[in-house]
């Protein structure tokens, strides 16, 4: 379900970015371009590094900071060491509305039930995040994929992720009494990240979409999430 959920949300966002690069596919004729550098307006000093080129051998290193929507939005940082390899430092709040089942099962790890009086019981009612925030640090290899669209990089890569999460739960104890308690749960492991990279603007942007494996090495170890989403990022030297 998170699965699905995420791809919906992928899919409904991917065509928005491809109708853009379309446009300006489409705008080759009032522009003369080089590869990632265009000659709309001459400009000197300060303003030309608006029209900085990216992707560009001659000009790594760059930077690019952003934002990333799905799971989880968050900030996003990418320092482009190379023209094969980048260091990504994202940082934000995880998607908790699809992690709720997962919550919901580690209700009765909370409960100790042999403490109970004969006769008595404890049950779930529902369950609320209170806050939900990662930050990751992840390391791309990236190839050039111009013969399939001027402009993209197809990139993979390794990373570690860390999220501390707070939540409050409600239950019913024995017939009619309603109480509540809250938990802190801090987890890390490790991702491996698969994704597409576009930057053939007129400005100095870049728009990816990637999907992530997150594998718990702490809390829950060998428990596997599928995490992804689509984002932009302004690219500077």
């Amino acid at each position: 379900m998170r699965l699905r959920k995420i791809s919906i949300l992928i899919l409904f966002l991917l065509p928005a970015i491809l109708v853009l690069a379309q446009k300006e596919n489409n705008g080759k004729s009032s522009y003369t371009r080089s590869r990632f550098n265009y000659k709309a307006t001459r400009v000197k000093g300060n303003k030309a590094r608006i029209l900085c080129p990216i992707f560009q051998e001659s000009k790594y290193p760059f930077h690019g900071i952003g934002f990333k929507l799905g799971d989880p939005f968050a900030l996003t940082y990418k320092f482009y060491a190379s023209k094969h390899f980048s260091f990504v430092l994202d940082a934000g709040k995880a998607s908790s509305g699809l992690y709720s089942r997962y919550y919901r099962q580690q209700f009765d790890g909370y409960v100790n039930r042999d403490t109970l009086t004969n006769g008595a019981f404890i049950s779930y009612v529902t369950d609320h995040v209170k806050s939900d925030w990662m930050a990751e640090f992840k390391i791309l290899y990236a190839i050039d994929a111009k013969k399939i669209s001027p402009g993209l990089q197809i990139y993979a890569g390794l990373g570690i992720q860390g999220k501390s999460t707070k939540l409050e739960y409600t239950y019913q104890y024995t017939t009619s009494d309603i109480g509540k308690f809250s938990r802190d749960r801090s987890t890390f492991g490790q991702t491996t990240a698969i994704g597409i990279e576009y930057n053939y603007f007129h400005l100095p942007i870049t728009a990816f979409m990637e999907m992530e494996m997150f594998t718990d090495i702490q809390r829950d170890p060998g428990l596997m999430r599928y995490q992804g989403g689509v984002g932009l990022r302004y690219v500077f030297r």
